[in-house]
């Protein structure tokens, strides 16, 4: 999976030969999952983008939240929207119309070897930073080096640790290395951001700031910077790559400028009055009720969906097993079956949205029936650090249906809070053999879930489970996340075509104990250890299936989270002087395809 989140979709339905055939043991223009890239050698761009993009005009875009340094590869602190995207480079570049396929960007060509634990980069002779100077072997090995080091937000750590070292062969030429066969491994080992030594022999690396422009090789320069309000790139006209076909029709604008919000509701206000050019939704309500007025009925701003093929992964109101309360899996399943997604669908969400059941929703890794005779032969070494229900039909979120109802729901729940040794209190708030209430809080960084979780809440409260919830600014949100320090939160743990390394961050033990993974649940499980290896490890297409499958059984049978839902298109609306190309890309996030667009005249 690549680092960029939007690897999420949908995937293919086909049998995945390792990754170093045919490439194996010749130089290569890209590399590929199914080993056959899409674009032949000599490609003049990728299809989602224009053929002769008009370039020019500010971008104006927005974020919610506060940016406080330049540095966006350390834990501490929040950087600016977009910078990491069109300031930093990598050896690779992936393709938004394939799974998992990376083309050269500051590697002119890649040499997988034949045994697979080693990859060769020959970099681009015209590769430059910002500055004039030459990006060099010596840069990819620092990079990795200090990705991989405490300097560093874990997340590099954890999904580049199999990548044991860099070799420098030449100026121009570098080897990396693997501590095991992973057939990810080549294509992950092209997504390490590059990075200029001698900058970071200068700036510290571990001490960010909001006064050290960044220096990076990619198309945009950090113009000003309003700490805190805005920042403005512009788009360096001796970018190096500009002749490149993985830059053909991308970052078509002089200028990108973010300006920062801290409600959401304000932000929408300032884009109907034309502050910014672009607003990805992720509200129904907004969706339905906001996007709408003069401007949009005159076709000033277009409200559009856009088709993609990504998968949903899964997004849900996630129970932090670091706390006591939440460590008795029968507890855990009470508080899902208290949530009414029916209702919620039909009274809030406009019937939007559909439940999301799997770990790996809307695709072919989502687990279904009982196991496999594939999926078997990973559970069964496991069956005495498993559940029973794993073993049977696929646990799957409670419904309110008919027959089904929210009462008969709650009085299941009732019954698991007895059996767990909850009983009522004086004031009708559960409390344990030690005497303590069963009140927990839901941290939030977005008031629109407040609509949410107040009908939520109220289904709780029948239970004896008294659930406080609060918005927070993002900064502390971010800050409170990052450290475990929280009771529920929502969070979303988006799947790629391909799972692979990701997944260590997200569910392993080890990231269970580092401050800012993305196992925010906290799992901490020898069955969950074993199944992401066997992801990670996967040697074809098949066997990485049926390892996905089984962990998501897995999952699923631990409830550890309240399963939202989602929606199969990307919910957008933008003023009219923007123009995307005809073609969609298949796996994409909104925002990334958007540096495709151009700017015309406003209509």
């Amino acid at each position: 999976m690549s680092l960029n989140f939007v690897r999420i979709g949908s995937l293919i339905s086909m049998t995945l030969c390792l990754v170093f055939s045919p490439q194996a043991g010749r130089a290569a223009h890209a590399i590929s999952m199914d080993g056959q890239p899409k674009y032949m050698q000599g490609f003049k761009r990728f299809d989602y983008t224009f053929a002769q993009p008009k370039v020019g005009g500010t971008l104006v875009l927005y974020a919610i939240g506060a940016f406080d340094k330049l540095n966006p590869f350390t834990l501490k602190g929040a950087p600016p929207y977009k910078l990491s995207e069109v300031m930093f480079e990598s050896l690779t570049t992936r393709s938004m119309d394939e799974p998992f396929t990376q083309y050269g960007l500051l590697a002119k060509d890649i040499q997988v070897a034949a045994d697979g634990m080693s990859v060769i980069y020959t970099l681009d002779p015209n590769a430059r930073f910002s500055d004039g100077t030459p990006v060099t072997a010596e840069d990819v090995r620092f990079s990795l080096e200090i990705l991989k080091s405490d300097k560093a937000a874990p997340l590099y750590q954890i999904y580049f640790q199999d990548i044991a070292k860099a070799n420098v062969l030449s100026p121009q030429k570098v080897e990396f290395v693997f501590s095991v066969k992973n057939r990810e491994l080549p294509l992950i080992s092209g997504e390490i951001p590059i990075l200029s030594k001698a900058y970071f022999e200068k700036f510290p690396f571990d001490k960010p700031n909001m006064t050290d422009i960044p220096l990076g090789s990619g198309p945009y320069l950090v113009e000003e910077v309003q700490p805190g309000k805005t920042i403005t790139y512009r788009r360096n006209p001796n970018y190096w790559g500009w002749h490149l076909p993985v830059r053909q029709g991308f970052f078509n604008f002089e200028r990108i400028m973010v300006k920062t919000f801290l409600d959401p509701t304000v932000a929408m206000e300032a884009f109907k009055a034309g502050e910014f050019d672009f607003k990805f939704e992720n509200s129904s309500k907004a969706w339905a009720r906001d996007h709408a007025g003069d401007k949009f009925d005159s076709g000033r701003i277009i409200k559009e969906t856009l088709p993609h093929g990504n998968g949903a992964g899964m997004q849900g109101f996630v129970f932090n097993l670091r706390r006591p309360v939440f460590q008795d899996r029968r507890v855990r399943e009470a508080f899902i079956l208290a949530f009414d997604f029916e209702w919620s669908n039909k009274n809030l969400f406009y019937d939007q949205y559909t439940r999301s059941s799997s770990y790996f929703s809307n695709s072919e890794m989502a687990a279904t029936g009982k196991p496999t005779p594939g999926e078997l032969k990973l559970l069964e070494p496991l069956r005495g650090k498993l559940l029973p229900e794993v073993f049977q039909e696929v646990t799957t979120p409670p419904s309110t249906n008919p027959p089904s109802s929210i009462r008969d729901n709650l009085r299941r729940a009732s019954q698991l809070l007895k059996e767990a040794g909850w009983s009522l209190g004086a004031d009708k708030i559960l409390v344990n053999a030690k005497g303590e209430r069963m009140e927990v809080e839901a941290l939030l960084d977005n008031p629109q879930f407040n609509r949410v979780f107040d009908p939520y809440a109220s289904n709780l409260s029948k239970l004896g489970i008294k659930l406080n919830f609060r918005t927070v600014d993002h900064s502390l949100y971010q800050e409170r996340r990052q450290s475990f320090d929280f009771d529920m939160i929502v969070d979303s743990f988006p799947q790629s075509q391909s799972p692979g390394n990701e997944q260590r961050d997200m569910w392993h033990s080890a990231s269970a104990k580092i401050k800012g993974t993305r196992n925010t649940i906290g799992i901490q499980d020898e069955a969950v250890d074993a199944l992401v290896e066997k992801v990670i490890y996967a040697n074809n297409r098949a066997e990485l299936v049926d390892a996905c499958r089984a962990l998501d059984r897995v999952l699923l049978a631990g409830h550890y989270l309240v399963p939202n839902f989602h929606i199969p298109f990307h919910r957008v609306s933008y003023w009219s002087k923007l123009k995307h190309p005809e073609k969609f890309p298949l796996y994409y996030a909104a925002d990334d395809w958007l540096m495709t667009w151009q700017l015309v005249e406003e209509k």
